[in-house]
């Protein structure tokens, strides 16, 4: 198997049809996680080369123009908005990234078709998230750029098809002829050399961009992050948005209710509003939504995004030069 993209000036940067499509260095783009990625954490992470994305999820509508204005004065690189399409005031949204000229949108949990021409008619370059070969094909159907092929692993809401990454990437590679960007559970180059031998031409990285000080995360959440060991996440919620979390109080209730069978509304009572806030944001350990991936159980410490990007980047260059590796 061939890896697509051909390595520039040495090892210090890559050409292929991701790092072409958003005009970055790297194929790394920095997910756009909720309560985590501000203007701060996208900045850093574009200007370090690869791709930042807000995530428009957690903010009002004045406070995502704030965000899109704060990073344009923080970055002359290209920038993103990560933006759920179940949000209720979505289009507020749109019209605020099509009045600023945000020049990518990740969009999901959602119809594709909906927002897509729309944004396309500006300009703007669309890709979706997906958890399936199915949905990846709906989605170049509807004419995104590229897909995000999110697998099991990853923090926050999930897929309820629990495909693990190494299963989806190849499947969704079979499936669609667009650019693919491999997400859930990567959170090194190692990881980044497998799903691109899979067919793979960037990653999504969330969880690790947690744990840097650019993150609008709490700073309780972050060493909570830090502090968790394999098995300390779990997928739940499933009877409404499946989504990962750490295990903590409000974790435990959650399998209490799920084991005595409460009903869908009972659950939603349950979850109540701002749960995710109160974990992520305000630092609330105990009754908080801790949402982050399994990867954090190797994710030790809270470093500067850029750190990151250039360590995965090195670490990626490492695993090509290897003499096991198939030709770049």
């Amino acid at each position: 198997m061939q890896i697509e993209g051909k390595f520039t000036e040495g090892y210090s940067s890559f050409n292929n049809r991701i790092t072409q499509l958003f005009d970055i260095k790297y194929p790394i783009i920095q997910a756009g996680m909720i309560w985590a990625s501000g203007w701060r954490l996208a900045s850093a992470v574009s200007n370090a080369g690869g791709l930042g994305l807000i995530g428009a999820g957690s903010m009002y509508p004045d406070v995502l123009r704030e965000h899109i204005q704060k990073c344009k004065a923080a970055t002359n690189k290209p920038f993103g908005v990560n933006l759920p399409l179940l949000y209720p005031d979505i289009d507020k949204h749109i019209a605020i990234i099509i009045e600023e000229k945000v020049p990518i949108v990740f969009t999901s949990a959602g119809n594709p078709k909906t927002w897509t021409s729309k944004l396309k008619e500006h300009g703007i370059k669309v890709v979706h998230v997906v958890s399936s070969a199915k949905l990846a094909k709906k989605c170049e159907d509807a004419g995104v750029d590229a897909v995000v092929a999110e697998g099991f692993e990853a923090g926050g809401h999930n897929g309820r098809e629990e495909t693990t990454t190494l299963c989806l990437i190849p499947s969704v590679r079979k499936a669609i002829n667009i650019p693919l960007i491999a997400a859930g559970g990567i959170a090194t180059g190692n990881a980044m050399f497998a799903t691109m031998a899979l067919g793979a031409e960037g990653v999504q990285v969330g969880s690790r961009f947690v744990c840097t000080p650019e993150a609008s995360s709490s700073q309780q959440f972050k060493e909570a992050v830090v502090a968790a060991n394999e098995g300390d996440t779990m997928l739940t919620l499933k009877q409404l948005i499946p989504v990962r979390l750490i295990k903590n109080e409000f974790f435990a209730q959650v399998q209490a209710a799920e084991a005595s069978c409460k009903t869908k509304e009972e659950m939603e009572a349950l979850l109540g509003r701002a749960r995710a806030k109160k974990g992520m944001f305000e630092g609330d350990l105990i009754e908080g939504e801790l949402e982050i991936g399994q990867i954090s159980s190797i994710i030790k410490d809270i470093r500067p995004a850029a750190d990151i990007v250039n360590d995965i980047w090195a670490e990626f260059c490492l695993a090509s030069k290897s003499p096991f590796r198939f030709e770049v």
